[in-house]
């Protein structure tokens, strides 16, 4: 499906922001991957929605995605919302984050070392935070719905 044309900056506004990883390379990446369409899928935490008081995403739900510069990119609407044990992650999954991964194992080891970095444990206010194969996992597909403007490179 082709994107549509980019709606109006107000009803931005009243969308619930997706931040992908934290402002910087990682971020760029991700955002440039949404745009392309590479990017149709994306994984959370559990614990990490429960740490920010946020409701886990819903099927139909949409959502403005922004860049390294806080500015919206973007408009995608969440598909479909799973949550697995980290351990049940499926190669579709890995795949469908447009990251490059062509096995779960790469795909652990890439978001291992995110949910493990210094910046993950601040945000958890949990210096020791870890993951295993029974971490709960949220698994969200989307669909590119609009392009707001193109991310800088």
């Amino acid at each position: 499906m082709t994107p549509t044309s980019a709606p109006d900056p107000t009803d931005l506004a009243s969308l619930p922001r997706a931040e992908f990883a934290f402002p910087g390379p990682l971020r760029d990446q991700l955002v440039a991957a949404i745009l392309d369409g590479s990017k149709t899928s994306t994984t959370g935490l559990v614990v990490d929605y429960e740490h920010a008081g946020e409701a886990l995403p819903e099927a139909g739900r949409r959502e403005v995605v922004v860049d390294s510069q806080d500015r919206p990119v973007a408009v995608i609407e969440v598909t479909d919302v799973r949550v697995v044990p980290l351990g049940r992650v499926d190669l579709a999954h890995a795949v469908d984050e447009g990251e490059g991964y062509t096995t779960v194992a790469e795909w652990r080891a890439g978001h291992e070392g995110f949910w493990h970095s210094e910046e993950m444990r601040a945000a958890l206010n949990d210096p020791g935070f870890a993951v295993d194969d029974t971490t709960p996992a949220v698994l969200e597909r989307f669909r590119l719905v609009t392009v707001v403007r193109p991310a800088d490179g």
